[in-house]
């Protein structure tokens, strides 16, 4: 990829001209003639190179678009919405999403604003009981422990896995959505995670009635995919979502 860019040398003040249509010439043709262009730097594309060495994963990874990760901020936030996504399609979690929003007039709430809000409020915007107490669970929990976005991200990911999976309604998986799209993790895998064991079934031809094994097996082969486990779930999502 590149970018074509273009020199004002009428924005140097060093440089005086006399005459105008001399200083009008000189623009018109910097800008139809002068166009120089030059190489983008070339974008990190380690993970795709250490992930390629795996022959039935490079297959994947050629079909798949490329995979980004980004990082958040409003951690509790973000590991609020994800307990409302659980067992629901994307469609209806944003839905109840953008609805729980709402109730603070769309902002993003803090952990006691959601604690001060009424049950009944929650229950609205399409939560379950259940639910709405793990919500307020997390919120209560943050509160107590003084956890920050400053204090999780300083955190490894098995702290945070072991920290996080005490919250009543917070399991592993959630907490490795959260680490993946939230804190932007590159290596994560989750093996409990239901599509990519359909994805992995599929690419490494593995029995999915032994979920034991299964899982064993799983784990052994993402094992080479380390540090960049992340990106090949993302692939492998992506993968099973094309069909």
């Amino acid at each position: 990829m590149y970018v074509h860019v273009i020199q004002n040398f009428s924005a140097n003040k060093g440089i005086k001209f006399s005459y105008k249509p001399l200083l009008t010439g000189l623009i018109l043709n910097l800008v139809l003639f002068s166009c120089y262009t030059f190489p983008m730097p070339a974008k990190n594309t380690a993970h795709i190179e250490h992930l390629s060495k795996d022959k039935k994963l490079h297959k994947v990874l050629l079909a798949a678009k490329p995979a980004a990760i980004k990082k958040h901020k409003n951690i509790c936030l973000r590991l609020c919405a994800s307990i409302m996504s659980q067992q629901l399609s994307t469609k209806v979690a944003d839905v109840i999403y953008k609805r729980f929003l709402l109730l603070y007039n769309g902002e993003e709430p803090t952990p006691q604003q959601i604690l001060d809000t009424p049950f009944d409020k929650l229950r609205g915007v399409g939560l379950s009981n259940a639910k709405v107490n793990y919500v307020q669970n997390v919120a209560r929990f943050i509160l107590a422990h003084e956890m920050d976005d400053k204090k999780l991200y300083k955190m490894t990911n098995d702290e945070i896995i072991e920290t996080l999976t005490q919250i009543k309604g917070v399991g592993r998986w959630t907490v490795e959505m959260l680490l993946m799209f939230t804190l932007g993790r590159e290596d994560v895998f989750a093996v409990d995670d239901l599509g990519i064991q359909q994805a992995m079934a599929k690419v490494y031809k593995i029995d999915m009635t032994d979920k034991k094994a299964m899982k064993e097996k799983m784990l052994k082969i993402s094992a080479k995919w380390a540090p960049y486990r992340t990106y090949a779930c993302l692939c492998l999502w992506r993968y099973k979502d094309a069909g």
